[in-house]
């Protein structure tokens, strides 16, 4: 028998009223989908596309206007669910007077961990988001991309077997934006599932297993990556070493059929992450010998 799904919602929609109880904004409409153990799954659309209202109804912050929402099969307002998930919220709520280690304290404190468990475990998570230089520092001196990292850390505090992720990498550079990717790859392998939910296209696409499209809070489309995005009218060619004779045979092969020839493109994000990677660090620029002074030209005598 397979596994249950560890979120199931059925025919699930959400209307928002205004002071008077008339019909205002319809949120989320006849929502229906699984995710299964283990699975990183992406909520993608643009804003107001319904994505927060389906987490936080997920979440039981929020009262469905119909249908059903389950948590590990149960309701998401059950307290013993609750212990069992980690959540970064859209926009980073945390103390400003509080430093890392008191933020995580305190959240480790609402779960009932022992103060053995929040130590080991904040120590942990602040290497894990680089914030261990920062600990003592006040949360009102973090930048936001430091805000974002440390609200992944209270995220994972009490080692949940559900992460949800409300737009992960806002307000983070593009190196932070991949650690954040790496991190959700690691949450996988740890047998941990994700629901991730985003407006950058790359984000999902790099991450997930399976992804669900919401468009005026309406399922457009649900499946996996290399479903939704497989192109039966086209086929790519990969050519080792092409050398011209090679490009003429391609051409002769495709006839009228061929489209274009040309080398194929790196992606932005990891072209950024190389040249990154491949300039040392004003540390090292400082410490490194300096080089010998080049000779002035000397021009031979008449």
């Amino acid at each position: 028998m397979a596994d249950a799904p560890v979120l199931r919602t059925v025919h699930l929609s959400k209307l928002y009223s205004d002071f008077w109880g008339r019909p205002r904004v319809h949120a989320l409409s006849d929502l229906t989908l699984e995710v299964a153990p283990g699975e990183v799954f992406g909520l993608l659309g643009p804003n107001g596309s319904g994505k927060t209202t389906t987490i936080k109804l997920l979440l039981g912050l929020i009262r469905a206007t119909s249908g059903d929402a389950f948590v590990f099969g149960q309701d998401p307002r059950d307290q013993t669910v609750k212990n069992r998930i980690g959540y970064l919220p859209e926009e980073t709520y945390l103390y400003r007077f509080l430093d890392a280690e008191e933020t995580l304290s305190f959240f480790g404190r609402l779960f009932g961990l022992s103060r053995a468990v929040i130590r080991s475990r904040s120590a942990q998570l602040l290497d894990l988001v680089g914030l261990t230089g920062a600990r003592h520092r006040r949360l009102g001196e973090y930048s936001k991309g430091m805000a974002r990292r440390l609200g992944l850390a209270q995220a994972l505090i009490n080692n949940p077997d559900l992460v949800v992720l409300d737009e992960p990498t806002s307000g983070l550079d593009p190196i932070g934006s991949a650690e954040v990717k790496e991190l959700i790859v690691r949450l996988k392998a740890q047998g941990k599932t994700v629901l991730l939910c985003s407006h950058l296209l790359a984000d999902v696409e790099d991450v997930c297993d399976r992804i669900a499209i919401l468009h005026q809070g309406v399922l457009r489309e649900c499946g996996t990556v290399s479903e939704l995005l497989r192109d039966d009218a086209r086929v790519m060619v990969e050519l080792d070493h092409p050398t011209p004779e090679r490009l003429a045979a391609v051409r002769a092969a495709a006839g009228d059929s061929l489209l274009g020839l040309a080398p194929p493109r790196e992606r932005l994000e990891a072209h950024f992450r190389r040249i990154i990677a491949a300039t040392p660090s004003r540390a090292a620029a400082a410490s490194a010998p300096a080089s010998a002074p080049v000779p002035a030209r000397t021009d031979p005598a008449p």
